[in-house]
């Protein structure tokens, strides 16, 4: 799709890559809390009154969706949200973990004092939201902030391809959360563990802080798995 540029001093529309983004980034949030169900099937006519678009970036956004792994293609035509599914989450897990101990490793040898505020600062927004809030709003604020404060620990590796594989199988694994935590109380163990992953990775204890975060992400996933095979 070719970028169309607008004069800001003129107030002319966002660019048309902006709309994409923006469109894209308004159906990954149907998907990931729930609007959208693992599995259903997607109505492009129906899709398109909701979101206030035409039909080609519809199916642009749908398509940058499937190389995420959030949407599948039928047939070349319709299109599903991705099913979910154990084998899918244990796969999820196992991937995240070793890309996010890697990222890890490279943040701790390229991070300066900058990045270590940064990571403090997430952690501090993310301490301050109401985990398991009822209200939609608090909680889509804590996901923000939990988001943000993981792809805070590992964005100084100097590895722009390694960040997006690792910002990818977080939006899965978050996906497989956010429905548990439909059904499940938040666990109380999460936030004393972020702050010691943070700890350690700002104290460049290598070692240990990828031990600790191996263990959060793997334990959560258990979690989810066994509640998974209970429904």
């Amino acid at each position: 799709m070719t970028e169309v540029r607008t004069d800001a001093r003129n107030g002319d529309a966002p660019t048309a890559a902006t709309l994409s983004s923006t469109l894209v980034a308004r159906v990954r949030n149907s998907i990931m809390c729930g609007e959208l169900m693992p599995g259903s099937k997607l109505n492009l006519d129906r899709m398109r009154e909701a979101y206030g678009v035409s039909l080609s970036p519809l199916r642009e956004a749908l398509c940058r969706l499937e190389s995420e792994g959030l949407v599948t293609i039928v047939d070349q035509r319709g299109y599903r949200v991705a099913p979910v599914s154990n084998a899918n989450l244990a796969e999820v897990i196992r991937l995240r973990v070793e890309l996010e101990c890697m990222a890890a490793k490279e943040a701790m040898q390229n991070g300066d004092a900058a990045w270590e505020g940064q990571i403090l600062a997430a952690l501090h927004r993310l301490s301050r939201c109401k985990r398991g809030a009822r209200s939609a709003q608090e909680q889509e604020a804590w996901e923000v902030a939990h988001r943000a404060f993981h792809a805070e620990l590992t964005s100084a590796c100097g590895m722009p391809l390694l960040q997006q594989f690792c910002v990818m199988l977080h939006d899965q694994s978050d996906r497989y959360r956010r429905i548990f935590l439909k059904n499940h109380a938040p666990d109380r163990d999460v936030p004393a563990e972020h702050e010691a992953i943070a700890e350690a990775i700002i104290a460049r204890r290598v070692r240990e802080a990828t031990h600790l975060l191996r263990d959060h992400i793997e334990r959560t996933g258990r979690n989810i798995q066994a509640a998974l095979c209970n429904t």
